[in-house]
């Protein structure tokens, strides 16, 4: 019987805090957020400001025209995403955006490729891969 009302007690603790005006949930992104009396605010990490490329208009069968299942092989996939990906090295690198996660989005999405296979298998040194320099009018849409 003490176990019951242990169990009781608990179950309305937690109905209570879930009620309760001010709690912390998870984001779709894994960002925490503090919601505080209709309030909403980022705490751990700030919010990305939106890319400049509009990743969604690109054309990735470069991609998805070399790097092909079951083997992935990885001269065929890292050259692919080099051709596609050095032009916009600068938006990608910048950490301040989400041009990264946007760009491989749509990389997974067109190539439905393994989570991490261009990040395990293109290394060219502790920076990552090596971008030629190209003029600045290359970097254009």
């Amino acid at each position: 019987m003490e176990r019951i009302w242990f169990l009781s007690y608990f179950a309305g603790l937690l109905v209570l805090l879930a009620s309760s005006p001010s709690f912390s949930t998870s984001s779709s992104d894994g960002v925490w957020l503090s919601t505080s009396l209709g309030s909403t605010s980022r705490h751990l990490l700030q919010a990305k400001k939106a890319c400049p490329v509009q990743f969604e208009f690109l054309n990735y069968t470069i991609i998805t025209s070399q790097c092909k299942a079951p083997k992935y092989p990885a001269n065929r996939c890292c050259a692919a995403f080099k051709k596609f990906a050095c032009p916009y090295a600068k938006e990608i690198n910048d950490l301040t955006t989400d041009c990264a996660s946007v760009m491989f989005s749509y990389i997974n999405l067109y190539g439905k490729y393994p989570p991490g296979l261009f990040a395990s298998e293109c290394r060219e040194g502790k920076e990552g891969l090596s971008c030629p320099k190209s003029p600045p009018s290359a970097n254009a849409n």
